[in-house]
């Protein structure tokens, strides 16, 4: 595992966070296409096809890497920011809906890695792998909305991950959570994903919980969202065609609130 550069950040604003990123000369930070706010002057951006996390990787390395991103619904592409200058230089980013930006050092993660929803990436440290994660549970696919291709984010450098409303961290002593499957952000390897039926008959069909929580087991962090877009989507325009994003059953919207 390539050694990830170190970057120094600072987390701006409340409702709609923004991660400034403070590179010193040749450090380099990656990000999803389109999340880049502002930038110093020495700063130079370039699209490329992969993470970068592995200078040697060939072309259909490239081309593999660039497919399993397609399979996760985001770009082929990622974008490189590098400090071409000779002082310290900045950028800065934000995720496409109102949320929470979530620092998280991969070091200190259990096996150097992370598992994220799919579309919770925002920006790291050049030297992080992302790919993508199957979940081995195949009924957290078919029935659930978190789908069972996740991200996997590897490295031993900053990772900032994005989430909506309120963030809550917590941490698993060989414990069992449940949650509405769409407020699952992150959690460590160590914690077992699967999905779960919410109780009884009458419960799933009358209590407004849904038809099925998700359920994380183990011991390790986890993060939960307190709002996911597919909700303020929801809330916002009830009938609109954009109700079942972030939504990915098998299934369809079928078993949706």
């Amino acid at each position: 595992m390539n050694k990830s550069h170190e970057i120094d950040y600072q987390i701006l604003g409340n409702g709609i966070q923004v991660v400034e990123v403070e590179l010193d000369p040749n450090e380099t930070v990656i990000a999803e296409a389109g999340a880049m706010v502002y930038m110093d002057n020495g700063i130079q951006y370039e699209t490329k096809m992969g993470d970068g996390s592995d200078p040697n990787q060939g072309f259909l390395g490239k081309l593999f890497s660039a497919g399993t991103r397609i399979l996760t619904g985001e770009s082929v592409f990622m974008t490189h920011f590098t400090n071409r200058g000779y002082g310290k230089a900045r950028v800065a980013f934000s995720a496409p809906y109102p949320g929470t930006v979530i620092p998280v050092d991969l070091s200190q993660m259990r096996d150097y890695n992370l598992i994220v929803q799919k579309d919770a990436f925002l920006c790291a440290a050049l030297g992080t792998k992302i790919s993508i994660e199957f979940n081995r549970r195949i009924g957290s696919g078919l029935l659930g909305g978190e789908g069972f291709i996740l991200q996997k984010l590897q490295g031993d450098g900053r990772a900032f991950i994005h989430a909506g409303g309120t963030i809550i961290e917590k941490q698993l002593n060989n414990e069992t959570l449940r949650i509405d499957t769409g407020c699952v952000v992150g959690f460590e390897s160590t914690v077992s994903f699967d999905v779960q039926t919410s109780g009884n008959l009458k419960s799933m069909l009358f209590g407004g919980e849904g038809l099925f929580l998700a359920t994380l087991t183990g011991t390790g962090k986890v993060w939960l969202q307190s709002m996911p877009i597919r909700k303020l989507i929801a809330a916002l325009a009830p009938y609109g065609r954009n109700k079942g994003k972030e939504g990915s059953s098998i299934l369809g919207n079928f078993f949706e609130e």
